[in-house]
C-alpha cells in the first residue's frame, strides 16, 4: 500500500509498489489529465510533481511515492484559473491538446524556481516535453505571459 497526498489531500492505494503513478492516477484514482504517451519518459505527457519537482509518472514507480506530495494538473489550481493556465488560453496554445498538462505541470516547475524565465531558461526546461503540433512559440509566449504572475 502506498500512501501520499495527492492535490493536497491524503490517498492511499493498494497496488505493486513498482506500478508506474501514471496507471495508479488514471486507472485507480480516476484523474485523466496526466496523459499516456510514450510510456518509456521520452514525451512528458505525463508530466506532474511530486514534492514540487517536474516528473514524468511514466517512469515513477508509486513506491517512490509514500510519503510524497504529488501534484496533477487537476491539482494545479480548482477554478481552472492557474496563470499558466489562463496563459494557454489567451495565447491558443493547445492544437490537438495531448500534451499541453504535461507541457503545462513542467511550466510551472520552471516558474516555480525561475520567475522570469529567459528564452534559453525556456527551451532548456521545455525540451523535456514533445508537441507533436509543433507549438512551442506559443508554449514560449504564454509562459512569458504567465512569468510574474505564477506565485510560488
Amino acid at each position: 500500500m502506498a500512501e501520499f497526498k495527492l492535490n493536497g489531500k491524503s490517498v492511499s492505494v493498494e497496488v505493486a509498489n513498482d506500478t508506474p503513478l501514471l496507471w495508479v492516477l488514471r486507472d485507480s484514482l480516476h484523474l485523466t489529465g496526466t496523459k499516456f504517451g510514450c510510456g518509456i519518459g521520452q514525451c512528458g505527457a505525463c508530466t506532474v510533481h511530486i514534492d514540487g519537482v517536474a516528473q514524468k509518472s511514466c517512469m515513477f514507480p508509486i513506491g517512490g511515492v509514500a510519503g510524497k506530495s504529488v501534484t496533477t494538473i487537476e491539482g494545479l489550481s480548482d477554478e481552472g484559473d492557474h496563470p499558466l493556465q489562463l496563459a494557454w488560453i489567451a495565447e491558443q496554445v493547445p492544437q490537438c491538446g495531448y500534451c499541453q498538462s504535461g507541457q503545462i505541470m513542467r511550466a510551472a516547475s520552471l516558474l516555480s524556481t525561475t520567475p522570469k524565465p529567459s528564452d534559453a531558461d525556456i527551451d532548456e526546461v521545455m525540451s523535456e516535453n514533445l508537441c507533436r503540433c509543433g507549438t512551442y512559440q506559443r508554449i514560449r509566449r504564454a509562459i512569458h505571459r504567465a512569468a510574474g504572475e505564477v506565485v510560488s
